[in-house]
């Protein structure tokens, strides 16, 4: 049972990156991002070549490299092109599963067992068996320190107005096709550095390892946007965001336990968005059914209490 609670929080960790971008694009630019399935394969392909050559943590800058580059393009397709979001998402993730055949040398996988990665030579300095954890955390950490400061600067308070009111921002002498682009390059990189991370984690990179991305990372978020409230801080919200994706891996770990079978998993995640994206509406449906009942009890009292009069 440790084991798998170790595993769930390592694999919720990793996730949680993913979740963290969706939550840049989706939640603060307010932009339907799809590209995501692809820039995460793009990010493992990426780092499993790099580690083969022995460079793992080399292999972490490239991915967020070239999740940046990934970024731009979409960017580049809404922004100077004229493209709807999730149309410019589909374009750039249908392009992206070439790119990553290219990038694997046209193989639908690849295996890193039996050389470095960032894990084995992180266990080389602490030893022990929680020494993957111990540096997913520290990665997660910084990033999201890093991020709580960042939308804390002024580029970072103009990307999320950008989201909030697009012609509030052009009207402020603010150009949003800049705050759209290196927003998406931030959300994408991200990504792509997850993909890496998983994929020195499993130690295999596979063309359909990004498949159902969106689904995991928006049932992530919208876990950790309601532990976050509507009224938390943007602190607040990407620790719950990473959060989510923790809770997230611990019920995908619970239905391990009561052995439902992994073709499942998709259909459990779609039910978990569906459940977390209606939990306020069905709150204020129960809010409405108790109000409605006690307005019966108290006509059926009031009618006694005439009847007794009478």
């Amino acid at each position: 049972m440790l084991t798998v609670l170790q595993t769930a929080l390592e694999v919720g960790l990793i996730y949680g990156l993913v979740a963290l971008a969706l939550f840049i694009s989706f939640s603060i630019l307010n932009i339907a991002d799809l590209s995501t399935d692809g820039c995460f394969t793009l990010g493992c392909a990426v780092g499993a070549m790099l580690t083969i050559a022995g460079h793992p943590i080399l292999a972490l800058f490239a991915a967020m490299a070239a999740g940046m580059l990934s970024g731009y393009v979409t960017a580049f397709l809404q922004t100077r092109l004229g493209v709807e979001s999730i149309l410019a998402g589909i374009i750039s993730n249908t392009g992206l599963y070439t790119i990553n055949l290219a990038v694997m040398g046209f193989s639908s996988n690849v295996s890193i067992t039996g050389v470095d990665t960032v894990f084995s030579l992180f266990k080389g300095l602490v030893g022990g068996q929680w020494s993957r954890l111990i540096l997913l955390a520290l990665i997660a950490a910084v990033i999201v320190i890093v991020l709580i400061r960042f939308f804390g600067t002024s580029l970072g308070l103009s990307i999320r107005a950008t989201g909030d009111s697009l012609d509030m921002v052009s009207a402020s002498s603010i150009n949003p096709k800049a705050t759209i682009t290196i927003g998406l390059c931030l959300a994408n990189a991200l990504t792509a550095l997850s993909g890496c991370l998983i994929g020195e984690y499993n130690k295999f990179c596979d063309i359909n390892l990004g498949t159902g991305m969106v689904t995991i990372a928006l049932a992530s978020l919208i876990i950790g946007e309601v532990f976050a409230g509507h009224r938390g801080g943007v602190g607040k919200r990407v620790v719950c965001v990473v959060l989510g994706s923790i809770v997230y891996r611990f019920i995908i770990a619970l239905a391990l336990r009561l052995n439902i079978s992994a073709e499942y998993f998709k259909l459990v995640s779609a039910v978990i968005v569906a459940v977390a994206i209606a939990a306020p509406n069905m709150k204020g449906y129960v809010r409405l059914a108790k109000i409605k009942s006690n307005a019966r009890k108290l006509r059926a009292l009031s009618g006694k209490g005439d009847e007794t009069d009478a």
